[in-house]
């Protein structure tokens, strides 16, 4: 038991007044002096995390206000709005929903002058980026999506070009758009979506110092509807386990001559290596679903998914594959305030909050890197900072990050290839560097550097601008520019990005299930294959690059 005059009241004054539900208090606790707001209390768990596992709605409202972060993780790796849902409380999920946006909006913001600042250090370039999807199970590559990303840095301005643009009623997006990102004088930025077929530009102008709290608050209000949409969906998360990783170089040759790998990648030579000990993890939870909900997100199997059913008992756990479930059937035995808060209680399957149904999927990958240490690229100076931008608002960007700020042998990772979902992996591939394979008409060699020859590429720019030298190539800067004959409207829409990951495994899984017709010849029995969570009808995946408020980090 806790000692007299330690009790939790003096070691963790927040987290107490959260337990015994006094908004009050907590208010005036933390407005009289200086307390740690994001202190953890023995489970694992900020004040705000309590409150919101507890369904305390007033007294989150109070630590939101004084700005608690909503970003954090609990002990288990479960983020304050994944909490909210579990409750079931559609006000208190709304509630935190419109603080985890208005959040990650404010460090967006506080994030573009330290983005400006890499990108004006970074040498210029042009690259393409290639993404491929392939996989393991028969006949599933081939109806993956897939996209080349082109992409122009040219001092404190970038531009993407892409033709995937996201997932929504149920099938791919396809569409011509551009991204822009220009860097302002006064350590603000310009973020322009054009879309090439409407022929519309949404501008936006990023900048800290002309938004206040109230402001970007009302900016960031969700509706109703958004808020229905996480309760009536299982919360699902997916993440890359590294902590284990280990990269060798693979071997070529035959027994007793063997090698090590080497392979020509758009004209590079980089040695091929194996990464392993990478682990994908898939945690989905369902408690706060009603019946009707947990039956839907089941439905009825198409021939493709019973085939895939049976593709999974293939790699069974003997091959790295583990599934796990938790499930609390009844309410948990009442905990005292002084068992919940002595460190040395163990408080055994009990818990608080809603009883957990819990499902855990973990397999084993091993990727593969494509690694040239004669590269003229920088990953760490020129093309991270690219892909933390795009990281923002894209799901493939973004697990991509996370592997790439791995410790990874010397050299460009001229060709990547990671998993992006449990069937699935993806393949990058970085090429025609400043138009030297391939000429766009769009960007020229230096003068110290032979030029291509022209080109008519359709997708570039028109050359009829003046070039202005970027080091070591030239562009056209109307790349960057409102295009002629556009439409300008000002960006008011809320292009918050949602749980991206969620939603890429609901539109992966999406998009092999609709193919699901042109394989009935396929006899695969009627095994039951646990689907992937999916958004309530009505969500929608992220775009490729739209803008976002989302953090930089």
């Amino acid at each position: 038991m806790i000692a007299a005059g330690r009790g939790p009241e003096s070691r963790y004054p927040l987290h107490y007044l959260v337990w015994q539900n006094k908004p009050r208090e907590l208010e005036k606790e933390l407005g009289a002096e200086q307390v740690e707001i994001e202190q953890l209390d023995p489970r694992g768990r900020t004040p705000l995390h309590l409150a919101t596992t507890l369904g305390h709605l007033e007294c989150a409202r109070v630590l939101l206000k004084y700005g608690a972060d909503v970003n954090k993780e609990n002990r288990s790796g479960w983020t304050v709005l994944q909490e909210a849902v579990s409750t079931r409380d559609l006000q208190l999920v709304q509630l935190v929903l419109r603080h985890r946006d208005y959040q990650r909006t404010v460090r967006r913001l506080a994030g573009i002058p330290i983005l400006l600042e890499k990108l004006h250090k970074a040498q210029d370039f042009y690259v393409e980026m290639k993404w491929e999807f392939t996989s393991w199970v028969p006949l599933i590559s081939k109806i993956c999506p897939s996209d080349m990303y082109k992409v122009w840095k040219c001092g404190q301005k970038l531009r993407v070009d892409t033709t995937l643009l996201g997932f929504e009623h149920m099938s791919w997006q396809r569409g011509n758009r551009s991204f822009v990102f220009r860097g302002q004088a006064d350590t603000s930025a310009v973020v322009m979506e054009i879309d090439h077929d409407r022929r519309v530009v949404y501008t936006e102008t990023l900048t800290l110092a002309s938004h206040d709290r109230e402001v970007l608050l009302a900016a960031v209000q969700p509706t109703e509807e958004q808020a229905m949409s996480r309760l009536t969906a299982p919360v699902v998360t997916t993440q890359l386990d590294t902590k284990n990783i280990a990269f060798e170089r693979n071997k070529s040759g035959i027994l007793g001559w063997r090698s090590e790998r080497t392979e020509m990648i758009n004209g590079y030579e980089a040695k091929v290596y194996g990464a392993s000990n990478v682990e994908l993890i898939t945690r989905t939870r369902t408690e706060h679903l009603l019946d009707q909900h947990k039956s839907k997100s089941k439905g009825s199997k198409t021939p493709l998914q019973s085939f895939l059913g049976i593709a999974e008992q293939h790699v069974g756990p003997n091959n790295g594959t583990l599934i796990t479930q938790t499930f609390s059937h009844t309410n948990p035995t009442a905990i005292t305030p002084e068992e919940y808060f002595n460190p040395n209680f163990e408080l055994g399957n009990r818990d608080i909050g809603r009883p957990m149904e819990l499902t855990t999927k973990t397999q084993k990958f091993k990727a593969k890197l494509w690694l040239c240490e004669a590269h003229p690229l920088s990953l760490s100076e020129q093309v991270a900072p690219i892909i933390d931008l795009m990281a923002i608002s894209n799901a493939l960007f973004a697990k991509l990050r996370d592997f790439i700020t791995l410790r990874l042998p010397p050299g460009f990772p001229v060709k990547i290839e990671i998993p992006i979902f449990h069937i699935l992996n993806a393949r990058i591939t970085f090429g025609n560097l400043n138009g030297c394979e391939e000429p766009v008409s769009s960007v020229k060699q230096s003068p110290n550097s032979e030029a291509p020859s022209p080109s008519s590429d359709s997708s570039s720019v028109s050359s009829s601008s003046s070039m202005t030298s970027c080091r070591g190539c030239e562009m056209d800067q109307a790349l960057f520019e409102v295009p002629r004959g556009y439409t300008v409207v000002s960006s008011h829409r809320d292009s918050i990005r949602e749980e991206e990951e969620d939603l890429l495994q609901f539109a992966i899984q999406q998009s092999l299930l609709e193919a699901g017709s042109e394989y009935d010849q396929v006899g695969c029995g009627a095994l039951w294959w646990e689907t992937p969570d999916t958004p309530a009808c009505g969500s929608s995946a992220p775009p490729a690059l739209q803008p976002s408020s989302t953090s930089l980090c």
